[in-house]
């Protein structure tokens, strides 16, 4: 079996394990492969499209009641009217929020933590990497990352988010320690969100039965059922006060949408503009609609390859947990 941390990284290696093995009929070299790939997906086209997302209504740069404000704020702001002008723009939050908490853990995904660690830390509130043991952990993509603290020392947030990753991701869906820590802690939270496949830890809670919620578009509807949750098909998703989103780049808008939600539209558009956030890929893709069927099949084997063994063997293990080892026969 191969050891995946990440599937990207295994790409020539599961190339050379298709090749010989091609549903396309393909000659067992690689380079032939690839080349035969490449020139059906320049036959073949992106295929049938998914109806484009509504676009968020336009923000009026100056309204009547921006206007009038502005007539009643200093020109300048300074350290000693900073405090007034910020809550004469921003307003006060929905709900006061003092403690943010982020879940990581070894082969967590680079960006499912640090895109909403950057939005929500400018909330205002203290906002910390929380890690599963002590001592640094690696992400998926092999980056180093020393937690603010541990789950073991951590009793109350206001704001709990459980981002993903891949192999790591699985293993702590089927962490009992972890998954009791998650229902403990939301017991007291304000908002708690998911991101990506964290959204299958906290669906392993129990806690998204009966709600709609979103997750990576791989084998989207299967997890959610799995875990009794209602596919939403939607990039984020909130059903009461549990927030959960696509795949890694979308919770970031998850995390806007929470802020805003919060802190309100103000606050959301500075934090907008403070990352000027405003994407522009060069090529249509992203999701399996707008995505090529090879590349499509391609990063799907790729994941299956990797999750189907893994969940094979801890639900085995599972089960000898609860039910004892086999017998010999």
């Amino acid at each position: 079996m191969m050891k995946f941390d990440h599937p990207i990284q295994y790409l020539p290696r599961l190339w050379a394990r298709r090749a010989a093995q091609s549903t396309l009929g393909c000659a067992p070299k690689r380079a032939w492969c690839i080349a035969m790939a490449a020139c059906a997906l320049a036959l073949g086209g992106c295929g049938d499209k998914a109806p484009p997302r509504a676009e968020p209504p336009a923000i009026e740069r100056l309204s009547a009641e921006d206007a009038a404000l502005k007539q009643q704020l200093p020109q300048d702001i300074t350290p000693e009217n900073h405090s007034m002008v910020m809550d004469a723009i921003l307003g006060k939050p929905k709900h006061p929020i003092r403690q943010i908490g982020i879940l990581v853990y070894d082969g967590v995904n680079d960006l499912d933590f640090t895109g909403p660690r950057y939005i929500l830390g400018q909330a205002g509130a203290t906002t910390r990497l929380i890690g599963v043991k002590p001592g640094p952990i690696r992400t998926v993509m092999g980056v180093q990352v020393i937690p603010d603290t541990v789950i073991d020392d951590v009793k109350q947030l206001d704001i709990l988010i459980i981002p993903g990753g891949f192999t790591g991701t699985i293993e702590a869906s089927y962490d009992d320690r972890v998954l009791d820590w998650i229902r403990a802690i939301d017991r007291g939270t304000t908002y708690t969100g998911a991101i990506c496949t964290g959204v299958w830890i906290l669906g392993a809670t129990g806690l998204l039965e009966g709600r709609r919620a979103s997750t990576n578009w791989y084998r989207e509807e299967e997890f959610l059922k799995k875990y009794k949750a209602i596919p939403a098909n939607e990039r984020y998703t909130r059903d009461g006060k549990y927030w959960t989103s696509a795949g890694v780049t979308a919770g970031m808008d998850m995390s806007l949408a929470l802020l805003n939600d919060n802190w309100g539209q103000r606050y959301t558009q500075g934090v907008m503009l403070d990352m000027e956030y405003d994407p522009a890929p060069p090529i249509q893709g992203g999701t399996p609609e707008k995505t090529g069927w090879l590349v499509e099949w391609m990063v799907k084997a790729m994941y299956d390859a990797g999750v189907d063994p893994l969940i094979k063997r801890l639900e085995s293990q599972k089960k000898e947990r609860t039910e004892g080892p086999v017998p010999p026969r």
